[in-house]
């Protein structure tokens, strides 16, 4: 039995629809999901200018072209309004993601519900809040050369490209790369900070001075924060470099939440010195949290 032409034609589309979706990056697919959840405020800073969105009538001032005026608006009464358009300021969003091997641990006990590593939670936010920003209409990409901010879907693609080639990691803990980040633009820091925060703090510094304004996420499995260890325990980087045996961990639990903790409380001191703004996500939470908290911080970085 043959099907009608709209039949035919919808089927058609559809399987067209769905060989797109699948030549889609999975990371990007997951990453457009979690934007999803967040309700966008408008992007730019507003007054009147050069746009596409209506922001107010006004009533015509002397000096306004005529083509500028809203003959429909001004219909119904006796003075001459002018449509005026939002103008936006075309940000700039740098994204620094840890990729050292420490980024690749997670705790999660086997045989129970995987948990994903540090790496891969950091990858989808960073992913997520780009698409956010293209559809804000801001330019956005990596602090390092490979992909400078550019508006636009294609650049979400190379985005994708980039955060879902999972390759052979770095050193053990990861420094932020600053070189590409424009003056006067904004950042984001997505990492454990475990490197040596002497290399934070001169980033944080150099980015400062530059007027770069940003956040900082500290991405932790949670058996970095709860140190659920006892008995004998070998810790090894995940990198292999750093080993150390002892034969009872659960001795060593209540020194290294205090380091933790003051750690911790370092890099947000460094984030506020620099006008930046610091907070920590487990990864045993949903993302969703993390990236509502990211949105807002940057939001509330425009100043």
């Amino acid at each position: 039995m043959s099907l009608p032409g709209p039949e035919i034609a919808a089927l058609s589309l559809r399987r067209e629809a769905e060989r797109t979706a699948g030549a889609l990056p999975a990371l990007l697919v997951a990453a457009e999901r979690l934007a999803a959840t967040v309700q966008m405020g408008g992007h730019g800073r507003r007054r009147a200018g050069p746009g596409e969105e209506f922001w107010q009538y006004r009533p015509a001032h002397s000096g306004d072209a005529a083509r500028f005026v809203d003959w429909r608006r001004s219909a119904r009464s006796d003075t001459q309004f002018v449509r005026d358009r939002e103008w936006q300021l075309a940000q700039s969003l740098s994204l620094w993601v840890d990729g050292s091997a420490s980024m690749r641990f997670t705790g999660a006990p086997t045989g129970r519900a995987a948990r994903p590593t540090k790496g891969a939670r950091a990858r989808l936010l960073a992913l997520a809040l780009a698409v956010l920003a293209v559809r804000g209409g801001e330019r956005v990409g990596l602090s390092g050369p490979l992909a400078p901010p550019r508006p636009g879907r294609a650049q979400l693609m190379t985005l994708a490209a980039l955060l879902g080639d999972d390759a052979a990691p770095g050193p053990d803990y990861g420094t932020p790369e600053v070189a590409g980040i424009a003056a006067q633009g904004r950042a984001v820091f997505l990492s454990d900070f475990f490197g040596d925060i002497g290399a934070i703090a001169a980033a944080l510094g150099a980015l400062a001075d530059r007027g770069v304004t940003g956040v900082m996420l500290q991405i932790l499995d949670p058996a970095e924060e709860d140190f659920p260890f006892d008995g004998r325990t070998i810790f090894e980087s995940m990198g292999g470099r750093l080993r150390h045996e002892t034969r009872e961990a659960a001795d060593l639990r209540a020194r290294y939440r205090a380091r933790l903790a003051e750690r911790r409380e370092r890099l947000a001191r460094m984030a506020a010195e620099a006008g930046w703004q610091f907070s920590t996500h487990r990864t045993a939470t949903p993302p969703e949290a993390a990236l509502l908290w990211l949105h807002a911080a940057l939001e509330r970085g425009r100043g």
